[in-house]
């Protein structure tokens, strides 16, 4: 087993900028590895109108407001923004960061986002299809940036699990890979990962394995399940304020681990 990592996705609705900003500090002081948003328009519980902040100007927010924690979007969808232009931000957070920006990115799923915003939905499909033309203009874009990125190249994150498409793509183009639980089913969709891996000639191990975890049930529950399954970097998602005890259990948790 790898090192394990632990982090927060703290959610950027219901909150003020201040209480946020309040939230991305006090995790990193807590002593967190990574730190993260949403990308979304509007709020995903709760109240539907209430507040909400968008994702990639409230990241270059959290690289200021942070000095150790990896930060990024768990995760970035690609529907929203030319895949270039977002190869130019991400350097740009990457710079800011000094280089600790990891770039999540998913075909997108939020139905509410497309047809507010003017971008159209289309199928699954086609939204995978669309993910699947942009991973490659990011990665050349990437090699053509100036400056470069610091952390260069800047890390691929893909979320989502769809065996046939999604985790065929991530082992094609991404260093990291977001799942779900619970933990038999992670350790099935890792499984069919190692399997695409092997298929194109990939190193399965080169692919860091990242759960997205609920503050009720999972932590400290079934930590050392997800674990067992694979999985190196466990992710909180919270709203704010987080429960820092829940976070202060998973960085306790993780010194335990790695002794």
């Amino acid at each position: 087993m790898g090192k394990i990592k632990v982090g927060v996705q703290l959610h950027p609705q219901h909150v003020s900028y201040a209480a946020y900003a309040e939230a991305v500090q006090e995790s990193e002081a807590l002593g967190v590895d990574s730190i993260w948003n949403w990308d979304h328009f509007f709020p995903l519980y709760g109240e539907a109108d209430g507040d909400h902040f968008e994702c990639w100007t409230l990241l270059t927010a959290m690289a200021t407001l942070t000095t150790r924690a990896e930060v990024g979007a768990l995760v970035t969808c690609n529907s929203y923004r030319n895949p270039a232009l977002l190869t130019h931000m991400a350097k740009t957070v990457d710079h800011i960061s000094g280089g600790r920006l990891i770039l999540g990115i998913g075909a997108g799923w939020f139905e509410r986002d497309y047809e507010d915003f003017g971008y159209e939905f289309g199928t699954a499909g086609s939204r995978l299809r669309d993910l699947g033309e942009a991973l490659p203009i990011i990665k050349a874009r990437m090699s053509k940036e100036v400056p470069p990125p610091v952390r260069n190249p800047i890390p691929i994150m893909i979320g989502g699990g769809g065996e046939k498409v999604t985790l065929k793509l991530t082992a094609r183009h991404a260093d990291l890979w977001n799942g779900f639980g619970p933990p038999d089913v992670f350790a099935h969709k890792c499984r069919v990962l190692d399997s695409w891996c092997a298929e194109i000639g990939r190193d399965p191990a080169e692919i860091e394995r990242t759960v997205s975890l609920t503050d009720e049930g999972d932590i400290p529950d079934n930590l050392d399940a997800y674990a067992e399954a694979g999985c190196t970097h466990f992710i909180m998602m919270t709203r704010v304020p987080p429960d820092y005890e829940k976070v202060k259990e998973l960085v306790a948790w993780r010194d335990r681990v790695n002794g």
